[in-house]
């Protein structure tokens, strides 16, 4: 049990000298992700998209 107290008594102060973002860089953040992820999806699907109709061309005729 002492060696969990003291794992606990080493999270907390680990957690006191974090630095925590604001809520601007949050939404600043947030933002960059949700668009990253849209930005990868149209290309996927774009990739998608062209390669099919590259089989559909070439090899299921």
């Amino acid at each position: 049990m002492k060696r969990f107290s003291n794992f606990v008594k080493g999270v907390i102060a680990e957690m006191k000298l974090t630095t925590w973002p604001t809520a601007k860089e949050n939404r600043h953040d947030t933002w960059t992700v949700l668009m990253t992820s849209f930005l990868f999806a149209v290309f996927f699907a774009a990739v998608s998209w062209g390669l099919t109709r590259l089989l559909d061309l070439f090899i299921l005729k």
